[in-house]
This record gives C-alpha cells, sequence and structure tokens, in this order.
C-alpha cells in the first residue's frame, strides 16, 4: 500500500551514519544520495519489494520536527533481529524508549516482538517481528 515514508532531518550526515547501520541490520543497502531540484538533500533507502524510506532536509528550510503520535515501524525478521535492530540504533545515536524490547502481548494481533527508538533527530521507530 505505501510507496514511501518520509522523516526529516537537521543533519543529513548524522542521519546518513545512523540509518546505514541500523537499516544495515534488515538488509538494506546504504542510502542512495538524492538533490532535489530545491537543493535540499534526501536519503532514499530501498528495498526489495518497492518501498522506500527517505530522510530530507526540509524543503521549507524550516527545522525538522517530530510528528507527535507518528511511528515508522521496520519489519524484522526474528526477536534476534528486533534486539539488534535496538542495539545498533542505541549505538548509533538512537535513544531507546518505551518498554525493553521483547515480546508485546495485544487482544487482536497475539504477541509481537516490538523494540522502540528516537533517532537523533527525534523521529520514533520501531523494530517488529510478527509470527505469521
Amino acid at each position: 500500500m505505501l510507496f514511501h515514508t518520509m522523516v526529516g532531518s537537521n543533519d543529513i550526515e548524522r542521519s546518513k551514519r545512523f540509518y546505514d547501520k541500523v537499516l544495515g541490520v534488515l538488509g538494506v543497502s546504504e542510502a542512495t544520495l538524492n538533490i532535489a531540484d530545491s537543493g535540499h538533500t534526501r536519503l532514499f533507502y530501498r528495498n526489495e519489494n518497492g518501498t522506500n524510506f527517505i530522510v530530507s532536509q526540509p524543503i521549507n528550510d524550516e527545522p525538522a520536527t517530530v510528528a507527535n503520535g507518528s511511528t515508522v515501524a521496520f519489519s524484522c525478521s526474528s526477536p534476534e533481529q528486533v534486539r539488534k535492530f535496538h542495539d545498533v540504533a542505541v549505538a548509533n545515536g538512537g535513544t531507546s524508549i518505551e518498554a525493553a524490547p521483547g515480546p508485546r502481548k495485544t487482544a487482536s494481533m497475539g504477541t509481537l516482538e516490538l523494540a522502540y527508538v528516537r533517532d537523533p533527530d527525534g523521529n520514533k521507530l520501531c523494530g517488529i517481528h510478527f509470527p505469521r
């Protein structure tokens, strides 16, 4: 359903270092650098199913801010990958938030493996494993 998700960054080089490492845990290649027609820098992360995660300098030249109530969730292949997603994020400038990484019981979806972090700009990220 989604083609891309984009978050803003106030330090695109810092974001590249962070996301290259964190998304590398999921098998995503390093970012493709893109310069928008406006001259702003964007980082494109693509996966094999055609979805894109983009990190961009705000085109309106205002500071990048986080969206309250928003989370970008990345699918992980195992509970171990959820933990590694979390640990690599924290080791590269992210902040662990909410409960420690681990299983969460839900009424409608059973037990999920989750880890929540904020990137260096404060964007909320989740590593999630949903057993099928």
